[in-house]
């Protein structure tokens, strides 16, 4: 019993120890206040944009001009001395059609006109024989009235006669076909021995130094648009080759069955090169409607929620921390370059471009900087 005694005294003592110990401690100033966790961003200034939207556009180069060349009568093509590629000058006979048929039309139109001269001189001498019986009281009123109509038929006779000569004439000379300008011969879709119609095509010319490409545009980009406008061509076919030139043609009705328009560019400047039918994009720049810049950011960089769309700005940076604000913003297309955002930033602004949907406005955030 002496020994069990001094042991369960000091088991006790350290018991009590054991229960103090805590209350001490917390007399001595209460519980250590939590460290606020800071979320690191990633983040991207915004830079000055030339406020305008660039869109590239397909289409297909042409002449400055394409004239179809055709007949204004119909017939058998008897000859056709040009061939796809030929070069013309002005006044260069491009087909001929059989003449036969329209020589004979002629021939008959002149004789028509003889029998009509003929016819006048008959009645013009018959007329003034009748006045002159009629003066002397040898004629009655009836008789003349009738030799002046005859006349007068017969002076119709004539004109109608003339007008048919010069109609068959026109229609003979008709049956050659001449280049109206200078230029390259773009298609011939007929051949030798061909019966055409009028009006069918006989061959395409193409001229004008300076070729065009005519791309088609939806309804909300084409208002932004005037002639003279500037574009950007790029050719495949020529290494990519790229070339300056403007909007000389916006249409003013769809096309096609849907909302498109027509728009034309022409290049600026001429080069041999460029040929009909080759396949080239064309850039148009398009402003905002009042003028503010336009900025390509990341799609990251912009959120969504109830209130509308949303981005995050870094304020008040120090010592690598800054205030997270949320700004309301107004975007437009998602490009290859980014996603359109035409309301709300300003240059200079530092973008947090990742995690927006994590952040709270006003929220503290650690800044790397680069």
């Amino acid at each position: 019993m002496t020994r069990t005694i001094p042991t369960i005294r000091v088991a006790v003592a350290l018991a009590a120890l054991a229960v103090v110990a805590p209350v001490m401690t917390g007399c001595g100033g209460g519980e250590p206040e939590p460290t606020e966790h800071l979320r690191p961003v990633r983040w991207q200034r915004i830079t000055g944009t030339d406020g305008g939207r660039t869109r590239v556009f397909a289409g297909v180069t042409r002449a400055g001009q394409e004239i179809v060349l055709s007949f204004k009568v119909g017939g058998t093509i008897e000859r056709l001395p040009v061939t796809v590629g030929t070069r013309v000058a002005a006044g260069d006979l491009i087909a001929t059609l059989d003449d036969s048929d329209y020589r004979l039309q002629t021939d008959e139109a002149e004789a028509s006109l003889r029998r009509a001269e003929a016819e006048l001189r008959n009645a013009q001498a018959t007329y003034e024989r009748v006045e002159a019986l009629y003066e002397a009281d040898n004629a009655s009123l009836s008789e003349l009235e009738a030799s002046r109509a005859g006349f007068e038929t017969a002076e119709a006779g004539v004109r109608a006669a003339r007008n048919g000569l010069e109609l068959a004439r026109r229609q003979l000379d008709y049956t050659s076909l001449e280049a109206p300008t200078d230029g390259a011969i773009a298609a011939r879709p007929v051949e030798v021995g061909e019966n055409v119609q009028a009006g069918q095509q006989v061959a395409l010319l193409t001229a004008g130094e300076r070729a065009e490409v005519e791309v088609s545009l939806p309804g909300q980009l084409v208002t932004d648009l005037e002639v003279g406008d500037p574009a950007t061509v790029t050719i495949n076919a020529l290494e990519g080759r790229t070339f300056a030139a403007r909007v000389t043609e916006i249409g003013v009705a769809a096309t096609g069955g849907g909302s498109t328009f027509p728009v034309t560019v022409r290049l600026d400047g001429s080069d041999p090169a460029v040929l009909s039918g080759m396949s080239a994009e064309v850039a148009l720049t398009f402003g905002t409607e009042d003028g503010r810049r336009v900025y390509l950011v990341p799609a990251s960089a912009i959120g969504e929620d109830d209130d509308g769309r949303y981005a995050f700005v870094v304020r008040f940076l120090e010592d690598g921390k800054g205030t997270a604000s949320r700004i309301p913003v107004r975007t437009g297309d998602l490009t290859n370059q980014g996603l359109e955002v035409i309301d709300g930033l300003q240059a200079g602004d530092m973008l947090i471009t990742a995690g927006v949907h994590r952040i709270r406005d006003g929220q503290t955030v650690l800044v790397p900087q680069s």
